[in-house]
């Protein structure tokens, strides 16, 4: 079998983790696309194509990342929810995942945001409303690094097509 074909498998397989690890934090997410354009780009065959598709696609990547940490930093900063309170639900976000097949990521990062805001606030209808907020501005950045993410897995499809084609 070709070198260039296995490097392609490899990268596309890795490429499909890194765009599931950004929903689900247990998996590594934006910075394993990048690494599998990278890699592709030097090891896949395809020359000035592999390049290209590389620096579109970490451009992407990097937009992703940075537009979901000052999005949701932003919102944060903006109803003084401490970031410690987000780590806090990403943690029970993690252990909700193998407690509660499918939707326990989800129901663990509330409940771990509500815990933590309830004892940060000691009142139970702020708690609900600073997590809520949280829970938003989360998603909300999450939902566009999925999207810059998804833009670059689809950037190395074309240009494996087109790679394949010259």
């Amino acid at each position: 079998m070709n070198p260039g074909i296995v490097v392609t498998v490899l990268c596309g397989l890795a490429i499909v983790v890194g765009v599931a690890g950004i929903i689900i934090p247990v998996l590594p997410g934006s910075i394993l696309i990048g690494l599998s354009l990278l890699a592709w780009a030097l090891w896949g065959g395809a020359g000035t194509t592999g390049w290209v598709v590389f620096g579109i696609g970490l451009a992407l990547v990097l937009a992703g990342m940075t537009a979901s940490a000052v999005l949701t930093g932003r919102k944060l900063r903006e109803h003084r929810i401490p970031g410690r309170s987000v780590v806090t639900g990403l943690v029970f976000g993690a252990a909700g995942m193998f407690l509660i097949p499918v939707v326990g990521l989800f129901v663990g990062f509330a409940a771990g945001l509500l815990l933590s805001e309830s004892h940060r606030t000691r009142d139970f209808r702020t708690a609900i409303t600073t997590s809520w907020t949280a829970f938003k501005a989360t998603g909300v950045g999450l939902l566009v690094e999925f999207g810059l993410a998804c833009l670059a897995a689809s950037t190395w499809v074309i240009g494996v097509w087109v790679a394949a084609a010259s």
